[in-house]
Formats: structure tokens, sequence, C-alpha cells
């Protein structure tokens, strides 16, 4: 092993020497929003002290919806307040996703966003990965699913009713969905994430349903 070699970065994410004091609840609303105190710990400087904001949004699943048989994907429309403030375009293109409540597990999960968003129970899921979109200014985890649905029975709209959501689901073919990612048309980043993920593996996608687990009961 060279010299260079053995000095090499090691790529991973790891834990870091802090202390972090008790939060301040700066507001409440649909999420919380905390203030911190932190200091970061250093053997070759002085301690770094920072204050920082954190958004409590806690974990999420999210599902790339594939119909293996007929090669299409499981897309909804819904409009989001913060790209309609960003952008001026706020009805997104989006994935399956939501969040996780209390004890369930993510798999769990999955297969309930996907009963109520897009109207369809995934048959089989994949666990595939997990992200923080944006650990700059919240703890959001979400958990990545590949779920195989069947696409003819996807309803007009989704969503509940209680929860004031709506989703309109739709129907594309894979390769159009990968090409929209191509020409710039997707701006939703979990969106971006499940399109990369199916265009470097959409020649496996057997081979993850023969993997899959059967969904859990909605």
């Amino acid at each position: 092993m060279t010299k260079d070699n053995d000095h090499r970065p090691t790529i991973t994410d790891r834990a870091a020497d802090v202390a972090v004091s008790a939060p301040t609840v700066v507001g409440r609303g649909f999420m919380t929003y905390e203030r911190y105190d932190f200091a970061i710990i250093r053997a070759d400087d002085e301690t770094l002290r920072q204050q920082r904001d954190v958004l409590r949004a806690s974990r999420v699943a999210a599902v790339i919806p594939i119909d293996l048989e007929r090669g299409k994907i499981v897309l909804i429309h819904q409009f989001r307040l913060p790209a309609h403030l960003a952008t001026g375009r706020g009805e997104m293109v989006e994935i399956v996703a939501g969040r996780i409540d209390g004890d369930e597990t993510p798999l769990a999960a999955a297969a309930r966003e996907c009963a109520e968003e897009i109207g369809v129970t995934p048959q089989r899921l994949f666990e595939l990965y997990s992200v923080l979109p944006t650990p700059g200014c919240t703890d959001e985890y979400i958990t990545f699913f590949l779920g195989f649905v069947d696409s003819s029975k996807v309803p007009v709209r989704g969503g509940l009713v209680g929860e004031t959501e709506d989703t309109r689901p739709f129907v594309v073919s894979i390769h159009d969905a990968i090409a929209a990612l191509d020409g710039g048309a997707i701006h939703n980043g979990l969106m971006v994430s499940a399109l990369q993920w199916l265009a470097l593996h959409r020649d496996r996608l057997q081979d993850y349903y023969e993997r899959a687990v059967p969904s859990p009961a909605v």
C-alpha cells in the first residue's frame, strides 16, 4: 500500500465528538421547530461553538411504485407551498412518501402510504436505502422502498380527506419518467433520487421483485 493510500479519507458518515444542549422550542405547528447550542470538540484546534435551529421532521417512508408487468411507474401530482414560493411551480411531480407513525415500521408505513396516496397497496416491497435530504436544517430521515403494484387499479384521486391531503396519481412508462429527469423537468429531491436509482437498476427489477417481501396488510 502506498503512502497516499494510507492517508486516503474514509468516505463514510461518522459520529462526532459534540456536546449538545437541551432544545428550546421556537415554534410548534405541523412540525416542531427547535433551537440548540452545541460545541464541537476538535483535538487539533479549539472547540467550535454554534447555535442552530432544527425542524423536527422525523422519519419518512418513500416508495417507488413499479408495475413490472407493464413497465410502468405510478407518480403523483401534489401541491407544495414551499415549491410554489421558491419557483412558482408548486404543482410537483412526486413519488409516494409520508411520515412513519409512532411505533410503525418503515415497511408498514410504506404499504400504508401507497394505499393512501395512489389507492393501491403494493404486492411486494423491497427496502433500498435511506437518506437525510436536508441535514443542515431538518432531522428528516427518509427510507426508500421499491413497491410492486398493479397500475391498472390506480384511481384518479388519492389522499386522506381527514388530513386535507390531495394527491392525483398517474401512470407513465419507466422510460418516460427517466427521460423527464434527463430533460430537467423534475425538481423534487425525492423524485430525483428515486429516478436516478431506477435508471441505474431498471434492468434488475425482476431480481428485486424475487427478493422483495409481501406487503403488510393495511
